[in-house]
C-alpha cells in the first residue's frame, strides 16, 4: 500500500501551482512516472499534470541508467508542463529544477544541500536525489516538458543496490529528527517546481545561474567527463549563465560542457 494520498497532496499544493493543476495521480506502484506522463496527453499550455509514487519499479536516470531504491523507501514525482513556444536555454531547465528541490527540502528543515551538475541533489558526499527532464514536441511549436524527481526518503539500514555500481548515497531520514510526510513533501515540490516552470518561460536559466553557483558541488573538484565529442579532464570552475559546465583543462581556454557523464577523481560514480 502506498503512503501517498491524492487528496492530501492536493491540499498541500499552494502558490501558482494550485491554479495550474490539471491532473494528479498517485500510484501504489508504477514502472516510471516520467514514462506515464510522456505516454499521455499533454496538458494545455501553462497547466501541469502530476504523477507520483513511493514504489517506482523501472525508474530511469540519464543515459538510460536505472534509479535504484527499495520499494517504499523513496518518493518519485513527475510534472508535465506545456510551453506554447520553446523557451530559451531549455536544456538547462534541469539545473533550475534542482534549485526548486533544494528550496522545498529547506522548507522542511533540511539544509546544507548542494547540486552536482547537471542533475544530482547532494547531501555532503552522498547522493540524495536525481532529476530527469525529457521533452516531447507538440503541434504549432509547443513542447511538453516532463521533469521527474527521485528522492531517497528512508533507505533503511542494509540497503543493497544489487548489481548496480553506486557511489555514496544519502536519505532524508538521516538528515532530520522527524520525517516529513510524503504527502506534504510532494505538495511542496509541486508548488516550487511549477513556479520554476512558469518563471523559466520568460527568464531562461540566466535568472537562476548566480544562485545555482552557490550550490555548485563540483566547483573546485578534479574530474573527468565523457562528452559526445571527447573525454575532458580538469577542474570544475563553475557553470555558465546558459547552464554549461566550465572545466579548466590547463589549456588556454576554459572548456564548456553541455552534456556528458561526470566522474569525480577518487570517487565512484553515483548512479541514479
Amino acid at each position: 500500500m502506498s503512503s501517498l494520498d491524492a487528496n492530501a497532496v492536493r491540499d498541500a499544493i499552494g502558490g501558482v501551482a494550485a491554479g495550474r493543476l490539471a491532473g494528479l495521480q498517485t500510484f501504489a506502484e508504477i514502472g516510471s512516472t516520467n514514462s506515464h506522463l510522456l505516454g499521455g496527453a499533454a496538458p494545455a499550455p501553462g497547466k501541469i499534470h502530476v504523477a507520483l509514487t513511493d514504489n517506482q519499479t523501472a525508474g530511469r536516470g540519464r543515459h538510460g541508467r536505472r534509479w535504484v531504491s527499495p520499494a517504499g523507501s523513496g518518493l518519485a514525482l513527475s510534472l508535465a508542463y506545456t510551453y506554447a513556444q520553446v523557451p530559451a536555454q531549455l536544456p538547462a531547465l534541469t539545473l533550475a529544477i534542482g534549485l526548486g528541490v533544494i528550496d522545498t527540502l529547506e522548507d522542511f528543515g533540511i539544509g546544507g544541500l548542494q547540486l552536482k551538475w547537471p542533475n544530482d541533489v547532494m547531501a555532503g558526499e552522498g547522493k540524495l536525489g536525481g532529476i530527469l527532464t525529457e521533452t516531447q514536441v507538440q503541434g504549432g511549436g509547443a513542447v511538453m516538458v516532463v521533469t521527474g524527481v527521485g528522492l531517497n526518503v528512508d533507505l533503511r539500514e542494509g540497503f543493497d543496490p544489487g548489481s548496480e555500481r553506486v557511489g555514496a548515497v544519502a536519505d532524508i531520514a538521516g538528515l532530520v529528527s522527524s520525517l516529513p510526510s510524503r504527502n506534504s513533501l510532494a505538495g511542496g515540490l509541486i508548488t516550487r517546481l511549477c513556479a520554476i516552470f512558469v518563471e523559466y518561460e520568460t527568464a531562461g536559466f540566466a535568472r537562476f545561474a548566480e544562485r545555482w553557483s552557490r550550490r555548485d558541488w563540483l566547483r573546485g573538484r578534479v574530474l573527468t567527463i565523457d562528452t559526445p565529442e571527447r573525454r575532458v579532464s580538469g577542474t570544475a570552475v563553475g557553470v555558465h549563465s546558459d547552464g554549461a559546465l566550465l572545466v579548466d583543462t590547463g589549456a588556454a581556454d576554459v572548456y564548456r560542457v553541455t552534456s556528458g557523464t561526470v566522474v569525480v577523481a577518487g570517487a565512484a560514480e553515483a548512479q541514479p
